[in-house]
């Protein structure tokens, strides 16, 4: 059944789609059936504002929607659509996304990111214990045993004597997760601050050493640390590459090194509101810079993302030292 638009002009269709986050919204409707709260975990805007914008595009005859149980799921259906409008979105369509040969933008991908996150975890709470009975599972595990005990229980998979290096360590959330686990933990910082929050911290542990000093020049011995870590760092620095040079130089033969920071993006905002020198880091750039710092078996992988998380997406790389 097509859908109705009533007397609605052109110009009334392109007053639709003057708002861009409305772009936004009818394309990943194009692409899957969506709740309200899942739009919403996807373009990272509040419900309410999201309801507002799906009531403009449904009065307008762009999307279709239909009840399941309390919820309301959303979907653009282009086969429904009359012939004019579905000309015009995808005249749109194509100058938005890149369809039309241009690239698609950072906020696009950040969309398709989140959206495949918001439907991953709609097949972990549909595939779980006695189907969608079971997405409370997770809630009840969480309410016996806390949200970190998977994490917590894959650390205990690293050596018992090896020692890690946790580097830009902050206020020492990764070093609270080894210290338990490993023979040693160096925490280095160059914020007097971090240290001292990080040593408030991590007090009942007896096994870590905090040190002051830069990752580019780092207050350690060649070969002294079995893995180094270093999670949203780089991204500070004006000169990583010198980084990456120092955590080759500290580990020892067959050592790994794990870096955790944020994939490019656009957000120049963040360079004056956070002082971040880099927007992110490409794969090729992350990956060339530990290659020429000598390591080896260098993967870049992409964190799935998380729908609630309102940054940029996150990659894991992990490379290692020769033996």
């Amino acid at each position: 059944m097509k859908i109705p638009t009533g007397t609605k002009t052109v110009t009334d269709r392109l007053a639709d789609l003057s708002e861009p986050v409305r772009l936004r919204i009818l394309r990943v409707l194009e692409r899957e059936e969506l709740s309200v709260g899942e739009v919403a975990s996807v373009v990272q805007l509040p419900q309410s504002t999201v309801s507002r914008h799906l009531k403009v595009l449904s009065e307008g005859g762009w999307l279709v929607k239909r009840a399941e149980g309390t919820a309301t799921l959303y979907r653009m259906v282009l086969d429904d659509l009359p012939v004019s409008t579905r000309a015009l979105w995808m005249t749109v369509r194509e100058q938005v996304t890149g369809l039309g040969g241009g690239v698609e933008s950072v906020e696009l991908a950040e969309d398709t990111r989140r959206l495949a996150g918001v439907l991953a975890e709609r097949r972990t709470d549909s595939q779980a214990f006695f189907g969608r009975v079971a997405g409370q599972w997770d809630d009840v595990r969480n309410e016996l045993f806390g949200d970190r005990f998977t994490l917590r229980g894959l650390l205990a998979l690293l050596p018992r004597d090896w020692v890690v290096a946790d580097l830009g360590c902050g206020t020492g959330n990764a070093s609270e997760l080894f210290a338990p686990l490993v023979k040693r933990v160096i925490a280095v910082d160059q914020s007097v601050p971090m240290l001292k929050a990080a040593k408030k911290r991590l007090a009942e542990f007896d096994n870590i050493t905090f040190l002051r000093g830069e990752l580019k020049q780092l207050p350690m011995d060649d070969a002294s640390a079995d893995a180094t870590v270093s999670v949203l760092v780089l991204h500070h620095l004006e000169d990583p590459m010198g980084a990456c040079r120092e955590m080759r130089r500290v580990l020892k033969p067959g050592g790994v090194t794990l870096v955790v920071d944020m994939v490019e993006h656009d957000r120049e905002s963040y360079r004056h509101t956070m002082g971040h020198r880099w927007l992110g880091f490409p794969e090729t750039m992350m990956t060339g810079m530990l290659r020429d710092a000598g390591f080896e078996n260098v993967r870049y992988a992409i964190l799935p993302p998380d729908p609630s998380a309102r940054g940029p997406g996150l990659f894991a790389c992990t490379a290692f030292v020769g033996e």
